[in-house]
């Protein structure tokens, strides 16, 4: 069974997106949960970065995983500026390795979830993200829509919708664990 570490992002003081009565700090640790759930009742051990709204610095969340010697690192966020959709982010250079065949089972389960919904699919990139850059194991970052769009922020207030993200989220980690 693999050691995976679930990053919730931002925190505390740090909410990070904000629009639409909805604020990503908590919307990522919530999510983080629901998929934690998940991937236990498979027989992993799961790490969490924080568990509570408090804020760690992005160099502590990679070192914690660093320092467990975690198989698979998973940052979630949520995104902001106007655009909808769903994007998966890895460090550049690592989509021809172990970690983009990760990037990609994982970015195409949220994604298949995501067209019943008529969400789009904006990519599967590469970011010089710290969380990503400052791993030693395959590590990605999510981007789970637009917390300042109405559509995708009206998907992002149900429970139902949040339950099925995380069940595609969790399937994707378990199919390449």
């Amino acid at each position: 069974m693999a050691l995976i570490v679930l990053d919730a992002g931002h925190g505390g003081d740090d909410p990070g997106a904000t629009a639409n009565g909805l604020i990503e700090k908590d919307l990522t640790l919530d999510l983080v949960r629901r998929v934690e759930d998940l991937l236990s009742s498979e027989g992993h051990t799961i790490l969490m970065t924080r568990q509570t709204d408090v804020f760690v610095e992005l160099s502590a969340r990679a070192d914690l995983a660093n320092s467990v010697g975690a198989d698979y690192f998973v940052s979630f966020h949520h995104n902001a500026g106007g655009g909808t959709g769903f994007e998966s982010y890895v460090y550049p250079g690592t989509k021809g390795s172990t970690t983009g065949e990760k990037q990609d089972a994982v970015h195409n389960m949220i994604t298949t979830f995501l067209a019943r919904y008529g969400v789009r699919d904006r990519g599967k990139k590469e970011a010089d993200f710290a969380v990503l850059r400052e791993t030693q194991m395959s590590a990605l970052l999510l981007e789970n829509l637009f917390v300042d769009t109405t559509t995708d922020a009206a998907l992002l207030k149900k429970s139902l919708f949040l339950n099925g993200l995380a069940e595609a989220i969790a399937a994707g980690i378990l199919s390449v664990s």
